[in-house]
């Protein structure tokens, strides 16, 4: 089972490049991230015509997230638990169907700039949040992953230039930490447990030649629960996609696992 997470950007500006990187790369499973759109304005139709079910939880002009799966989904959940009042779509879950089931989240983490303010302040508190849910998926012993835009960066290696980002919500002490209170519960972090190497990124600004500086941050990633991580074969970026035209300044992030 092929699973990528993605933060598309715009599914009104970016559906082609998205339709042609999933005729490449296949996936079984795509967790999207800044949709941008309700649920009743999201062209479905071009991913079912490809064999893909597909769950949103939309937002106008803003955030929302999306599953798209050539296998069954059942148990579909929107919004993330501990705060009723969030009107933000940020949160979506569902179990997949393979040759096992396996509980997919996808999340598109708030930014949190800028610092201080209320905006770091809603980060923080959401990470709580995400917090307990992680707790409870461990606590069911069963393969689980989050995945999704987590706007962290959670080492100096994960940046080109990590000097430019020591005041930014990605990178503050306390984002870093939130992080590794939600790791440390069990989790393995997909990518880095593949490859330890600096200069792997998943997002590149549109401005200051970013793209073609290489001056790029990772923070696009794949929690595993141990019951998931012990199926992973494979993790990597489709980072070339970058250099498309009119691309999404993120990048598709994929695991494959054995199931």
């Amino acid at each position: 089972m092929k699973i990528a997470t993605f933060n598309i950007n715009g599914i009104k500006a970016r559906a082609q490049a998205l339709l042609d990187w999933l005729d490449e790369a296949q996936p079984d499973v795509a967790v999207l991230q800044e949709i941008k759109s309700v649920d009743e304005a999201f062209p479905r139709e071009l991913f079912e015509d490809r064999g893909y079910q597909v769950e949103t939880h939309g937002q106008k002009s803003f955030n929302g997230v999306a599953i798209l799966s050539k296998l069954p989904l059942e148990d579909v959940t929107r919004g993330l638990p501990g705060d009723d009042g969030d009107e933000q779509a940020r949160w979506i879950e569902a179990t997949v169907v393979g040759k096992q089931a396996v509980r997919i989240c996808g999340l598109y983490l708030p930014n949190g700039n800028p610092v201080p303010g209320p905006k770091y302040e809603y980060k923080l508190a959401w990470m709580e949040r995400l917090k307990a849910r992680a707790e409870a998926l461990l606590e069911a012993e069963e393969p689980a992953l989050m995945a999704g835009d987590y706007n962290i960066i959670p080492q100096s290696e994960d940046a080109a230039k990590p000097e430019q980002w020591t005041e930014d919500a990605l990178f503050r002490p306390e984002s870093r930490a939130a992080f590794r209170r939600i790791l440390n519960l069990g989790f393995t972090e997909a990518f880095r447990a593949r490859d330890a190497a600096p200069g792997n990124y998943s997002f590149w600004d549109y401005q200051a030649g970013a793209w073609n500086r290489n001056n790029g941050i990772r923070i696009d990633h794949l929690l595993l629960t141990p019951q998931c991580a012990d199926l992973m074969t494979d993790c990597g970026i489709d980072k070339d996609i970058r250099g498309r035209e009119k691309p999404s300044d993120h990048v598709p992030v994929w695991i494959e696992i054995d199931a």
